[in-house]
């Protein structure tokens, strides 16, 4: 990365080792403002978050971006497990870590999180007065909503008696089972919104494919459901709020985030991206990440 000096790091979160890059600009003296980035569902750090790491170093901050627990090169078990709540709290672990690093301004830390992460900032921005700013990109903003306005009844318990099923067979002693987070085959059942997330996530190569796993426990299903931000976006500022949504997006639906976006208070930006749910980080990428790269440097003072 020609502007940006990387090193690995990690951090302790409540037990759990974090690990992760640290990019710092090159050509300029710290201390840095600072930008913390995870990825979404599932998704680890290699599959596309150092191109806006890239961006980002180029206009004066340092940036880590790390791997939830449980996933990639972060410790954490069950392994491919997600729990929103662990992940929202790690939040909190990352901004101590990078504040108590002298090369790090701890006056100036902002928060870009995108698709699962997206709606996680959100909420981190809201507790956390540390942060001085924030970036959601096609923010998954309520478990219930968007998973469960679409399904039929059936669906609905079907899910239920898998969940339920899995708490009995983990409360006797069984490992968490796992399912894939996506597919193509033929036999699978349908999948309403399409292959696109299947597309998106095996684009990065085999090697990258290989960590990523393609697995989540069925719990990871279930916890979903602890997932709301709604509730917090009133109380995002005075916190600067960015958020970057796609114009057709079935994944995080748009109607859901503009709702969001309405609930949240000034100081706030709205930038739309054509396309669906995965454009912003393909044919939008540009356009998303100058915005980001902008309003981190406008709010964090880069001089």
């Amino acid at each position: 990365m020609a502007d940006a000096t990387r090193q690995d790091v990690e951090f302790a979160a409540d037990g759990v080792t974090l690990r992760g890059w640290l990019f710092t600009p090159k050509d300029r003296t710290g201390p840095y403002p600072a930008i913390i980035m995870t990825h979404g569902f599932s998704a680890v750090k290699e599959m596309g978050l150092a191109d806006y790491a890239a961006v980002f170093a180029a206009a004066g901050l340092a940036v880590l971006v790390y791997d939830h627990r449980n996933l990639g090169a972060s410790d954490g078990s069950p392994r491919y497990e997600i729990d929103p709540v662990a992940q929202l709290r790690d939040y909190g672990h990352a901004i101590t870590f990078l504040a108590d690093r002298a090369e790090i301004d701890p006056a100036r830390i902002g928060l870009w999180g995108t698709s699962y992460s997206g709606g996680i900032v959100l909420m981190a921005a809201a507790q956390d007065r540390r942060v001085r700013c924030v970036v959601a990109q096609v923010p998954f903003i309520s478990g219930y909503d968007t998973l469960m306005r679409p399904a039929t009844a059936e669906f609905r318990a079907q899910f239920q008696a898998t969940q339920e099923a899995e708490r009995q067979s983990l409360a006797a002693g069984s490992p968490p089972r796992l399912v894939p987070v996506c597919t193509k085959a033929p036999d699978a059942p349908p999948q309403p919104r399409g292959y696109s997330t299947y597309d998106y996530f095996h684009g990065f190569g085999d090697a990258v494919t290989a960590i990523w796993g393609n697995r989540i426990t069925v719990r990871s299903q279930g916890l979903r459901q602890e997932y709301e931000a709604m509730p917090w976006l009133e109380r995002i500022a005075p916190t600067p709020l960015l958020m970057i949504i796609a114009a057709d997006d079935t994944i995080t639906p748009t109607d859901i985030c503009l709702e969001a976006y309405a609930r949240a208070s000034a100081p706030k930006r709205l930038v739309t991206i054509p396309g669906g749910h995965y454009d912003p980080y393909l044919d939008g990428f540009a356009a998303s990440s100058a915005a980001a790269s902008d309003w981190f440097a406008t709010h964090l003072s880069v001089i």
